[in-house]
């Protein structure tokens, strides 16, 4: 008999409206009035600056709004868990739309304030079951906004490490959206039953191919913290250096996940 099909977690739309307005809202405070020697600081994104870190927050909130303006598609296409593997193809595009945000907008808290205001009418508006034409393919709005928490979570993350002292809060409900969807992602990305991947206290998944665990503690164990997690499936940290640090746990013949990482860029 084959084994039984996974069903695909969902997510409490309330909360992830509320999440992704909560963590927008913590960039908006603290980045306001950053001083020009600050929004000049580099980042670990390329040659990006913090000024144009905070436009492309505000740019990956709009997506919601410029989806919106578009004609409904016909019929979701697309699981919101495939969106993390379509984001790579779009990095080139990004980085133009990136600066040419930062370059039209050289006030970027009048910038935020808007975005911020504008995305609390159209949520009010629309429906979360309207589809959406997305870079992923076709999706519902409550399940688009699933994937702005991890942009504004995996951003926020980038802010804090660029800007001495920041120390923007990480919403709970949005840091464990971006924990479930990436940890969903590596499931798809490595089916399987052989390893046990936990990321406490947000999220479990079984992967890899192999003998399926079914009692007992598992053969494969792989464990981290929320954030660790997020840098491992954005790139922003590798596989070795998170083991070298102590930041990863891993046990098993089957817990090396170095081949399967990052799972977005």
């Amino acid at each position: 008999m084959p084994p039984a099909r996974k069903r695909a977690r969902s997510y409490d739309p309330a909360r992830t409206r509320a999440a992704v307005l909560a963590q927008f809202d913590a960039v908006r405070e603290a980045v306001r009035g950053l001083e020009p020697g600050r929004l000049a600081l580099p980042t670990r994104l390329g040659d990006w600056t913090v000024r144009d870190l905070i436009a492309h927050i505000g740019m990956a909130v709009t997506a919601v709004h410029r989806a919106l303006d578009r004609p409904a598609p016909p019929r979701q296409d697309v699981q919101v868990v495939q969106w993390p593997f379509a984001t790579a193809a779009n990095s080139a595009a990004i980085a133009d739309f990136t600066r040419n945000v930062a370059a039209d907008h050289p006030d970027l808290d009048v910038y935020l304030a808007d975005v911020g205001d504008t995305l609390r009418a159209l949520l009010a508006a629309h429906p979360g079951g309207r589809l959406l034409e997305t870079n992923a393919g076709a999706l519902p709005l409550d399940d688009y906004l699933v994937t702005r928490a991890v942009e504004l979570v995996v951003h926020t993350d980038d802010l804090n490490a660029a800007v001495p002292g920041l120390e923007v809060p990480h919403d709970r409900q949005a840091l464990a959206a971006a924990t479930r969807l990436l940890a969903d992602a590596l499931a798809v990305k490595a089916p399987g039953g052989s390893t046990e991947v936990r990321v406490p206290p947000f999220a479990v998944v079984q992967c890899v191919e192999g003998p399926r665990h079914t009692r007992g503690t598992p053969p494969n164990v792989v464990e981290t913290d929320p954030l660790t997690w997020i840098r491992l499936a954005t790139g922003r940290l590798s596989w070795a250096d998170a083991l070298a640090g102590a930041k990863v746990a891993a046990s098993g013949e089957r817990a090396d996940l170095a081949g399967l990482l990052p799972l977005m860029s």
